[in-house]
């Protein structure tokens, strides 16, 4: 039910991925129809609002006679269409069109209830809009992706349905949605918003809570393999600084790290510390972890706002102007969460470094018998590097840029759609660097054989070994790696090691 107030990030993944139904709660359409009564008072007292009866950005100036009122939102919608680039994924178009719905549902955007009926029927019906990703700076809200999201609503623009690509008003028909004849205001509530960057980015920090998840067993996993100590997970170190995801990190290692055979056959090695990558586990993917579910808070709160110009105040009859589509706490927060996962990514690779190279693991070079002959997994680590190395391009944040649009009247702008696309970019790397570090701790493990890991660990390795097999004679490992990183997408991994340990950590 979207009623403005309640939705979740899981719920817009339910949405957006798995196509659950969507309707306008009756709570919300009583609010929406006083908000447009407001709106149709202001058109027939001659009222000069702006949105309603004015250009737009630096033509604000302009008034706009009342019978060019819905010729001025058809314009508006047209003449924003003007992205570029490859085109959003189906999850994130779905996961805007419920935003951009629920936002309209607070009741603050003066539109009439069938443009929500409409953009929900399309959810219901998979009318996929086509959005190129290209084109927003991120204030006076999204204009060009939403723009074209909006273009399919009016039955123009392209979109995917049935599995096809075709025009929107081919696909409208086909679904059998009649499309919108837009009135007074309803194309700037449209298309004013900053749902685009905040459904990649609802949809970005649902999934970096399952990545530090694989992040924190694939390090316990590394660790048992080149036979680490478990000492620095001990309470006591964590208690003495307690921020929460390093604590809880701790914790979950502590859970994944019982004792098994492996830990009984190093006890006297004499070892006194590990390397930072293995001994500041906690501290650095509890930081992440901190970031993830701060970034997760300014989602729940940005996917509950109404955020297009101006907004209607049924109860005051007021409609002002304001700043709510500037996309300033969405643009900080993914700038933010690209450098979080791009940290988890970099100490993954420098383990994985530990695990091919025999110098520092004891285990033989590249992870192979037959060194020289066989190359094994020596590659594997250059993957994981250069994509930690594309993360610490991808990290510089797109907040700290501004350009002027509009003739200045737009002089500063967040860049909150390229700071979450590039955080979106950056996770994706970072699962397949989890991924190559899955694979070459699994490979150390085997090479301790017969000598057991943790019982967590153990199942980690079941299910790991039920996509992918030990590696004897070199192969293709993109294979490998795919099948494990669809395991992480999956939960699977996860899943297994919580059947032993409980919970790792709140969702």
């Amino acid at each position: 039910m979207v009623d403005g107030e309640s939705l979740t990030i899981k719920d817009v993944v339910r949405v957006a991925r798995d196509a659950e139904p969507t309707e306008l709660a009756d709570s919300a359409r009583g609010k929406v129809l006083r908000s447009r009564d407001v709106v149709e008072a202001a058109v027939r007292e001659g009222r000069t609002v702006y949105g309603v009866n004015t250009g737009f950005g630096d033509l604000a100036q302009v008034a706009i006679a009342k019978s060019d009122l819905s010729r001025l939102q058809l314009n508006l919608v047209r003449s924003h269409s003007v992205g570029v680039g490859a085109p959003f994924s189906h999850d994130v178009v779905r996961g805007m069109m419920l935003l951009r719905a629920n936002a309209l549902a607070k009741g603050y955007s003066g539109v009439r209830p069938t443009v929500i009926d409409t953009l929900l029927s399309m959810l219901n019906l998979s009318v996929t809009p086509v959005v190129p990703q290209q084109g927003s700076v991120g204030s006076s809200g999204d204009l060009a992706p939403l723009a074209h999201m909006v273009l399919v609503l009016i039955g123009e623009g392209e979109a995917y349905y049935d599995g096809k690509q075709l025009n929107g008003l081919t696909a409208m028909k086909r679904a059998g949605i009649k499309p919108l004849v837009l009135e007074a205001k309803e194309g700037v509530s449209l298309i004013n918003g900053t749902q685009p960057m905040t459904a990649v980015g609802a949809l970005a920090v649902y999934d970096a809570v399952g990545l530090v998840k694989d992040a924190t067993v694939a390090a316990a996993l590394s660790l048992e393999a080149l036979r680490g100590t478990r000492r620095a997970f001990d309470e006591q170190i964590h208690s003495v600084r307690p921020h929460e995801g390093q604590t809880d990190v701790a914790r979950a290692l502590r859970a994944i790290l019982v004792d098994s055979e492996i830990n009984r056959s190093h006890a006297n090695c004499g070892k006194v510390q590990d390397a930072y990558t293995l001994r500041c586990i906690p501290q650095v993917l509890g930081a992440s972890l901190d970031t993830v579910r701060h970034v997760r808070k300014v989602i729940e709160t940005e996917i509950n706002s109404a955020t297009d110009n101006p907004l209607v105040f049924p109860e005051t009859g007021e409609v002002i102007s304001g700043g709510n589509f500037h996309g300033e706490p969405v643009a900080q927060a993914m700038d933010f969460l690209g450098i979080a996962l791009s940290a988890i990514a970099n100490m993954s690779e420098r383990r994985t470094n530990r695990l091919v190279d025999s110098k520092l693991s004891g285990l033989p070079a590249f992870l192979t018998r037959e060194g020289g002959l066989e190359s094994g997994m020596m590659i594997a680590q250059y993957t994981a590097a250069a994509l930690v190395s594309e993360n610490k391009v991808l990290a510089h944040p797109a907040s700290v840029d501004s350009i002027p649009t509009s003739a200045d009247q737009e002089d500063h702008v967040s860049m909150g759609t390229i700071a979450a696309r590039k955080a979106s970019q950056i996770l994706e790397n970072a699962r397949n660097v989890i991924a190559i570090e899955y694979m070459c701790a699994a490979q150390g493990i085997d090479l301790l054989s017969p000598l057991k890991p943790s019982e967590p660990l153990q199942k980690a390795m079941e299910v790991i070994r039920s996509s992918v097999k030990t590696l004897e004679g070199d192969r293709q490992l993109t294979v490998d790696i795919s099948k494990i990183r669809d395991l992480m997408m999956s939960g699977f991994i996860v899943q297994e090691v919580e059947k032993a340990t409980g919970p790792l950590f709140d969702d």
